[in-house]
């Protein structure tokens, strides 16, 4: 571009040098380098496949071929001008990720017998590769800190959002090393003692889990899992260092960021049984301690406690563990105090959340992303019961008014939320509470007024996803990502690009995290991630590769029609933007590890 004098390009240059820290020598040269095509890690170049069976059923991962861009048509519903490549611009490159479900498995206020009543039904209370998730989300942030300019157009990476589903299970731990695992805050992922690893996997009466010191005896050995006897303690002793996330980044909340295992409300025996010394290995005795409060409810947790006919009360079936505080259970308001402790960098202060947010109590915000790219974060989540969401009257009146504005202004509009459109049908209330709660088609109708509105991001579904959503004159693009817990744990990066000819385009590409796709034996982070992507890999409840999408879900083009003339985007606002974002990104590489 050559929107900036040379003048307006070295003030601009030394400004950002003094803010970033980074030698004007270095910077400047950095500013003044031409965007290209990076040639960074992606799904561009390989994906991670099943590969050959083993004896029994367990299977490794191998290598397969890069998958390029599809360009989808479902908005724009006509040709696109073959020319666009050799004029597009991008307006902005972000990060998105999704359901990182950080565990703390050793916590006593862990359901994990849960999956001997229904493993396909209960899979999210255990998974083999629990013990790994801080490793697999400090791959996944050096993933976008190594594709931090477009391997489109090399743009830099301007911000990122994550969309809910953090903190697995509600511990205050889990909420920490999230938040600190994308700061760059180097993260030592155990609890209790410290010295051993004190959870069911360690535990030979726990047959019905995976006990990677020796998995015979159970269904996991009997399917072929591996004997891996370093694991436990290679994922507990040491700290897993981080180089956080490149770029600014936000968050809203997801489902298990609100209720317990995403599903139901906390009580005081689970906040109690959490910072406790007793933990549960058997079906019965999680039962009768952790569930024994919502026997009376009528739940599904109660239902789930009558059949198996066990009566509450004291019982056999665990062991002891050292209680630790810092377990304990997060109450609503704390998932947003706990974003203003951060680092100042990358920041923001509050990653979305705002004062307003802790004041009123509030759960959703607005930002500008880039001088015309205004994004909405919303809380979509049911804080009665259900996975599943929908959008409260406040805040789907609060976003009309806001689209509004946004429609005037001709910003173009992001919004941002957990659920997506196949599962925002949750109406489940308190009595008393009356406010209504929009589902899908109200949502979807909403949004289809503006057509400003050009990207829904979202998740919850663990799977790659992208749906059109249409009327007579447009639409916009909804695009979910995968999970970090669920294989293929992957995750993705979006651009939004002007093709000057009347049309925009979103570019999205599937991101695998930064680990080798063989785990090896180092005890390093990121094999520790790729051990975690094998063991994901070999659900036999789920259909793994279901969840990595169509190629129509995965590295798209997906076109739409611009909703106001572009040309009021100058180069030169669009290359003062673009210096500010590679000057971050060069600060990040710069400041390297906290």
């Amino acid at each position: 571009m050559s929107g900036l004098s040379r003048r307006q390009f070295l003030t601009r240059a030394t400004a950002l040098a003094a803010l970033t820290g980074v030698d004007l020598t270095i910077l400047g040269a950095a500013l003044a380098a031409a965007d290209e095509p990076f040639d960074g890690p992606s799904t561009l170049t390989q994906t991670i496949l099943q590969g050959t069976r083993g004896s029994k059923s367990y299977r490794v991962l191998a290598a397969g071929p890069g998958e390029p861009y599809i360009p989808r048509l479902d908005v724009l519903r006509r040709s696109p001008n073959a020319a666009r490549s050799s004029s597009r611009r991008s307006l902005l490159y972000l990060g998105h990720l999704s359901d990182l479900h950080v565990i703390d498995a050793q916590s006593p206020g862990r359901i994990e017998p849960m999956i001997e009543q229904d493993h396909a039904a209960w899979g999210s209370a255990f998974h083999p590769q629990d013990p790994l998730t801080v490793h697999v989300t400090a791959a996944m942030v050096k993933s976008f800190a190594d594709l931090r300019f477009s391997p489109l157009t090399g743009a830099p990476m301007g911000v990122a959002i994550v969309t809910g589903d953090s903190a697995d299970m509600h511990s205050h731990l889990e909420l920490r090393w999230y938040i600190d695992i994308l700061d760059g805050i180097g993260v030592r992922p155990t609890s209790g003692s410290g010295s051993a690893f004190e959870g069911v996997q360690a535990w030979s009466e726990a047959e019905w889990a995976y006990r990677p010191g020796d998995p015979a005896g159970g269904s996991f050995g009997d399917y072929g899992f591996p004997r891996l006897p370093d694991l436990l303690e290679q994922a507990t002793a040491q700290t897993v260092e981080s180089v956080g996330m490149p770029v600014p980044w936000y968050a809203v909340y997801g489902n298990h960021d609100t209720l317990l295992l995403g599903t139901f409300g906390l009580n005081s025996q689970l906040r109690a049984l959490a910072t406790g010394g007793r933990k549960a290995y058997t079906l019965e005795a999680t039962a009768s301690s952790a569930l024994n409060g919502y026997a009376a409810t009528g739940s599904v947790l109660g239902r789930a406690i009558d059949a198996l006919g066990v009566q509450l009360g004291g019982r056999s079936g665990f062991r002891d563990v050292p209680a630790d505080q810092a377990r304990y259970l997060f109450e609503q308001h704390t998932f947003m105090a706990e974003h203003f402790r951060t680092a100042p960098t990358p920041g923001p202060i509050g990653h979305g959340f705002t004062q307003r947010n802790l004041d009123t109590g509030e759960t959703w915000w607005k930002a500008d992303w880039s001088p015309r790219v205004r994004a909405f974060g919303l809380d979509t989540c049911n804080h009665v019961a259900g996975p599943d969401g929908a959008v409260p009257d406040d805040q789907f009146r609060w976003l009309a008014d806001e689209l509004e504005i946004a429609q005037a202004e001709k910003r173009l509009v992001i919004v941002l939320s957990h659920h997506n459109s196949l599962t925002l049908e949750n109406r489940a209330t308190k009595p008393g509470h009356d406010q209504k709660l929009h589902g899908a088609d109200e949502f979807v109708d909403l949004l289809l007024k503006y057509p400003v509105v050009v990207g829904w991001l979202n998740g919850h579904t663990h799977l790659n996803q992208i749906l059109a959503h249409t009327n007579a004159t447009g639409g916009f693009w909804e695009i979910t990502t995968a999970s970090c817990i669920d294989f293929p744990q992957q995750q993705q990066v979006v651009e939004i690009v002007d093709n000057r000819d009347g049309t925009l385009s979103l570019f999205t590409t599937v991101l695998d995290h930064a680990s080798p796709v063989t785990p090896g034996a180092s005890g390093g982070y990121l094999d520790l991630a790729s051990q975690s992507r094998e063991l994901a890999a070999n659900d036999w409840a789920e259909t793994p590769l279901m969840r990595r999408g169509s190629p129509l879900d995965r590295n798209t083009e997906l076109l739409l029609p611009a909703p106001f003339d572009m040309e009021l985007i100058t180069d030169a606002e669009l290359e003062a933007q673009h210096l500010t974002e590679r000057a971050r990104v060069v600060g990040h590489a710069e400041r390297g590890p906290r």
